[in-house]
C-alpha cells in the first residue's frame, strides 16, 4: 500500500491524534518561580507609571569591579570567544583551587573542580548526576525556592526540615537526624542563607556534621554563595573546613555572583570528589557545555585580583541590614530577627494575618499581605510561603538606602491601614 492511499482508519488506534502541547509529567509540581512572577508584576506596574520599589531580587546593586570588566574586555580582544574545556579552563580551575586553599583551607585537584553557568547549574548538575526516582534530599526550610524544584525535576523527593525562628532559622541536629532515612541521598545546607540571612558559627555547625558522620550514605552539599557577606565579625566556616573526614562525600558550591556583583556573568563553581565531578560533567556536556569563555576570564580576575573592596561592600550591606531590621521592628504586627549574613531579612507578619484592607479584603496569608503591599503600596517583597515557611516575608536590602527608607515607610503605612 502506498503512503498516499493510507487512510485514517488504518492508523493504529493507540496513536495520539491530538496535536496540542503536552508538558512532561515532571513539570506537574513545578512552576515559574514566584520571585520571577512578583518581578514581572512589579515591572508591569512600573510601565504603568507606578513608583514601585522592588525588594525581591537577590542581586547586589553594586557594579562589577572595573578590573574584572577589563579582564573580560582583554579576553575578547585576544579572541577568547570560542568553546573551552567542558567544565572550566585550566586557568579558571587553578584560580578556583587557589581560592579554596587561601580562604577555606581546602585542597582540590583540577579533576575535583567544576565550573558552570552559575552556582545554580552546579547544583542542578549534581542532582541530575546522582538522584534516582524517590531518592531524598533534605532541605533546611526556609530554603531558596529553586532547591526543591531542582530536586523534583531530577525525580528526587525534597524533604523539608523546618528551622525554627527561635533557633535563628538554623537546622537543629536532632531534627536532621530524625529526617534521615535509607533513601536520603543529600543534605543541602546554605550558609549564610537565602532567604533568612542565617549563618552558622563553628559551634553551631559542628553538631550537624557529627550527625552526618553517623550516616555514611548521606552526602552533603554546601551552598556558600554568600560567603563574603557575614556581619558583626562572624567568621565564615564551611563544612569540610571543620570536618575533613566528610570531604569524600561533600560538594562545596560557590560562585562569583554575589560577592563580586557578577550575577549576569553566570559563573559558578564547585569542589568535590573526582567521581562526582566527572558525573556532573556528563550532565553539563548535554546541556550548556562550557560556561561562557569571557565569563571564565572575568572570574579568574575576580578570584585572583584585588579583594579589598569586599570589606567596604560588606559594611554597606550591614548598615542597610540594621536600617531595615530596626524599621520593621518598629511596625506593629511585624517582627524581624537580625540576620548574620547575606542581604535578606525574613520578617514575621503573623500579627497582621486576619486583618482586612480598607476595601474589606482579608489578609489571610503572607502571600495576601505581599500582594497588598505590591498592588496598593508599591513595594515588592516575597512571601515566606515561597521558601517553605509562613507567615513571613523576605526583604532584599541589596538596594539603595533611600529606597529602603521609603519602602519601610510604605510598609508601615500599609500595616497601619489594616484593621
Amino acid at each position: 500500500m502506498s503512503l498516499a492511499s493510507t487512510s485514517l482508519s488504518s492508523v493504529p488506534r493507540t496513536m495520539p491524534r491530538d496535536a496540542s502541547f503536552r508538558a512532561a509529567r515532571r513539570l506537574g509540581a513545578i512552576g515559574i518561580s514566584e520571585i520571577l512572577k512578583i518581578g514581572a508584576t512589579a515591572a508591569r506596574l512600573k510601565r504603568e507609571g507606578r513608583p514601585v520599589i522592588v525588594l525581591g531580587a537577590g542581586e547586589p546593586d553594586f557594579d562589577t569591579p572595573d578590573h574584572i570588566k577589563a579582564a573580560a574586555e582583554q579576553a575578547i580582544r585576544a579572541g577568547q570567544t570560542k568553546y573551552t574545556v567542558l567544565d572550566g579552563t585550566a586557568e579558571l580551575k587553578a584560580a578556583i583551587a587557589g581560592k579554596f586553599s587561601r580562604e577555606n583551607g581546602l585542597d582540590y585537584a583540577m579533576d575535583e573542580i567544576t565550573a558552570g553557568a552559575g552556582a545554580k547549574q552546579v547544583i542542578h548538575n549534581a542532582f541530575m548526576a546522582t538522584l534516582d526516582a524517590g531518592d531524598e534530599v533534605i532541605l533546611a526550610a526556609p530554603y531558596w525556592t529553586s532547591y526543591a524544584d531542582m530536586v523534583l525535576i531530577a525525580d528526587g523527593r525534597p524533604v523539608n526540615v523546618v528551622c525554627r525562628e527561635d533557633n535563628g532559622f538554623r537546622l537543629d541536629a536532632a531534627d536532621l537526624e530524625a529526617a534521615i532515612t535509607p533513601r536520603t541521598r543529600w543534605l543541602l545546607l546554605n550558609s549564610p542563607s537565602n532567604p533568612t540571612g542565617a549563618a552558622y558559627s563553628e559551634a553551631q555547625l559542628r553538631p550537624i556534621l557529627q550527625v552526618l558522620k553517623r550516616y555514611p550514605h548521606v552526602w552533603l552539599m554546601t551552598d556558600d554563595i554568600y560567603e563574603h557577606l557575614t556581619y558583626d565579625g562572624l567568621p565564615f566556616v564551611t563544612a569540610v573546613q571543620l570536618e575533613p573526614g566528610l570531604k569524600h562525600r561533600t560538594l562545596t558550591v560557590n560562585g562569583v555572583s554575589k560577592a563580586y556583583a557578577m550575577t549576569g556573568w553566570r559563573l559558578g563553581y564547585g569542589g568535590g570528589p573526582k567521581a562526582l565531578i566527572a558525573a556532573m560533567a556528563i550532565v553539563q556536556s548535554q546541556s550548556t557545555t562550557n560556561p561562557a569563555s569571557v565569563s571564565q576570564a572575568a572570574a579568574v580576575a575576580a578570584l585572583t585580583g584585588p579583594q579589598n573592596f569586599l570589606l567596604a561592600r560588606r559594611m554597606a550591606f550591614q548598615r542597610r541590614r540594621d536600617l531595615v531590621v530596626d524599621g520593621l521592628n518598629a511596625i506593629d504586627g511585624i517582627s524581624c530577627r537580625r540576620p548574620e549574613g547575606a542581604f535578606y531579612v525574613f520578617a514575621n507578619c503573623a500579627g497582621l494575618i486576619g486583618k482586612r484592607t480598607a476595601d474589606g479584603t482579608l489578609i489571610d496569608s503572607d502571600s495576601a499581605f505581599c500582594r497588598y503591599l505590591l498592588e496598593q503600596h508599591h513595594v515588592a517583597v516575597v512571601p515566606g510561603s515561597c521558601f517553605g515557611l509562613a507567615p513571613f516575608f523576605r526583604v532584599s536590602y541589596a538596594a539603595s538606602e533611600i529606597n529602603l527608607i521609603t519602602a519601610i515607610e510604605r510598609i508601615a503605612a500599609a500595616s497601619r491601614m489594616l484593621s
